[in-house]
């Protein structure tokens, strides 16, 4: 289950999982946690397995009803247990929003949300050799709404 971790932007178990999202520049990690504190409508969740916290996602919903990811990690030794899926998962259910969107240089990244259901687009190369790629995933409207 997902539970709001902003709180607990300087705890080591936190700061962990952060720089597992931001691993391409370790100033990234500090710039990202003064956002989060600097930013209300950003959120941070996290996702605990027997009080252990296993991942986190960051996301910011915007004013047309999309969430977009800005991080999401789980622990090393505890990856391709469904942890990621399940944090997008629970957003999609208790968010209810229009579209999900996340980017990433990271093809390994790509082909899980790939996996998801998401569509993925080319941004164009931010570097050589480094493609930036879009991933969005529509909801579709269930027949209540």
């Amino acid at each position: 289950m997902l539970t709001d971790i902003k709180s607990r932007l300087d705890s080591p178990e936190v700061e962990e999982l952060l720089s597992y999202a931001v691993i391409s520049d370790p100033g990234e990690l500090e710039s990202a946690r003064a956002e989060y504190r600097a930013e209300p409508a950003l959120r941070l969740y996290g996702w605990e397995d027997e009080e252990l916290l296993v991942g986190l996602i960051g996301f910011e919903e915007t004013e047309d009803g999309s969430i977009d990811i800005r991080h999401i990690a789980v622990l090393p030794e505890n990856r391709g247990k469904g942890y990621a899926r399940g944090m997008i998962l629970e957003l999609l259910t208790a968010r209810r929003p229009r579209y999900v969107v996340a980017e990433t240089a990271d093809e390994a990244a790509a082909d899980f949300y790939r996996s998801l259901g998401f569509m993925v687009y080319s941004l164009g190369e931010t570097g050589p050799g480094i493609e930036l790629l879009r991933c969005v995933y529509e909801v579709e409207e269930s027949e209540e709404d």
